[in-house]
């Protein structure tokens, strides 16, 4: 303990980013694999201080659709979390892409909320970030966390990719570890 009688471990958050319906099977734009993040990540979410979650939250008319096939409609089914998603530990909940002009891939453009504010109101300054997808809101959020100046992780075997373009993923990656971000694996977390 310090003198302010806080911890001197930093604190941290896991921030699991879309881990919804239309981006698993048999979603609108399910992800391959996409379901197998969740028992990963249910196994890792005790061990944090903080957990946060962003949601895709895009109106039924969105600019973002001509892009992607429709998703992730606010109060559908398919925005909902995964049913096998432990979302009761889920302290706060950021909704994003909910403009019809807003892409919102960051869930650091949440517009329920300031996520960099909870963060820092909070002294957590450190993100573990896992979910869907590696290579569009994964990527996105763990840049920003990092240009936002805090120490982040990516989980490497909680998260799965879109690819668009096959190897997708591998870039993303290969970008997050260039500009700063830690791969990781859940079992190599520390305690």
């Amino acid at each position: 303990m310090n003198q302010a009688g806080k911890s001197d471990r930093a604190k941290r958050a896991l921030l699991i980013v879309d881990v919804q319906n239309d981006f698993c099977q048999g979603g609108a734009l399910g992800v391959k694999d996409g379901d197998n993040v969740v028992p990963v990540i249910n196994s890792i979410i005790d061990k944090f201080d903080i957990v946060i979650s962003s949601q895709d939250w895009h109106p039924e008319e969105s600019i973002h659709f001509r892009k992607w096939p429709p998703h992730c409609i606010a109060g559908t089914h398919g925005a909902d979390f995964h049913p096998g998603l432990k979302s009761d530990k889920i302290s706060l909940k950021l909704r994003k892409g909910t403009d019809n002009v807003d892409d919102g891939y960051s869930a650091f453009e949440a517009t329920n909320v300031s996520l960099a504010g909870f963060l820092q109101e909070n002294e957590i300054s450190t993100l573990y970030i896992c979910g869907l997808t590696t290579d569009y809101c994964v990527k996105t959020t763990a840049l920003d966390a990092v240009n936002l100046g805090f120490h982040t992780y990516v989980i490497t075997d909680a998260i799965k990719p879109v690819n668009v373009r096959p190897g997708d993923d591998k870039r993303a990656l290969d970008e997050m570890y260039l500009n700063g971000c830690i791969l990781v694996e859940s079992d190599h977390l520390p305690a």
